[in-house]
């Protein structure tokens, strides 16, 4: 990665704090960018280094896909992940693991303490099925997913599950699964230290019809950093 740092802050943004004030992990600052409410981004995150995300506003899901930086025919497995660690749920100590079993990244540090890998991402298919032919033409996560991959030459074929961090998908004792409120607030965080050369896709859900964005999609901001130890 560019050991520059970069800097794209909202335009009605009056103060901003510093990316290293900011960021879970401290070191020096790498990367510092805002995505913006329904839009896509994508980084490659180098080994050792720490992402932190900040959600900026409150309640907004970022889903979240990642790959080998080396081969993106190695990337994240949600059953992998769920089976090594026996919960479906994501929290500090998570080891987000590739389909070979490698680890990726590990959440070392979150503020939330729920984060969803169950619910997949919306798509233009699926906001049809379940809202019905008027959203039909609404922009989803998939849609962020194949524009921002194409950067990076992935395709449909590339897509995988896909990680919700932030998003609450509670599972009924009948084993339905919810959609509700997310459990974050403005500012609160995730940070993930990536243990190979990691390339994270990710889009700012642009979901307007269930609660997963308090219906209100609004920007986050991502800071990585690299540990003292790592300089």
């Amino acid at each position: 990665m560019n050991t520059a740092t970069f800097t794209k802050s909202p335009a009605d943004t009056k103060s901003v704090p510093a990316a290293g004030e900011t960021a879970l992990a401290a070191g020096q600052v790498i990367l510092d960018e805002y995505v913006e409410a329904r839009g896509p981004w994508s980084a490659v995150v180098a080994a050792g280094d720490v992402l932190t995300i900040v959600d900026l506003e409150g309640n907004q899901a970022v889903d979240c896909l990642l790959y080998s930086a080396a081969d993106t025919s190695v990337r994240y497995s949600a059953a992998a992940t769920i089976a090594a660690q026996q919960s479906i749920v994501l929290t500090t100590g998570s080891v987000l693991r590739a389909d070979t079993g490698a680890p990726l990244m590990t959440v070392v540090a979150d503020e939330v303490g729920v984060h969803d890998t169950i619910g997949g991402a919306c798509s233009q298919e699926s906001n049809t099925l379940r809202y019905g032919q008027h959203t039909r033409e609404q922009h989803a996560c998939v849609e962020n997913f194949l524009i921002e991959g194409s950067r990076w030459g992935l395709g449909k074929r590339d897509l995988v599950s896909n990680i919700n961090w932030f998003m609450n998908v509670p599972v009924d004792p009948d084993g339905a699964l919810g959609i509700v409120d997310g459990l974050s607030a403005p500012g609160k965080r995730v940070a993930l230290r990536a243990e190979a050369d990691t390339l994270v896709l990710v889009s700012n859900c642009p979901q307007v019809n269930n609660p997963c964005n308090g219906f209100n999609p609004t920007p986050v901001r991502m800071i990585v950093t690299r540990p003292e130890a790592a300089l």
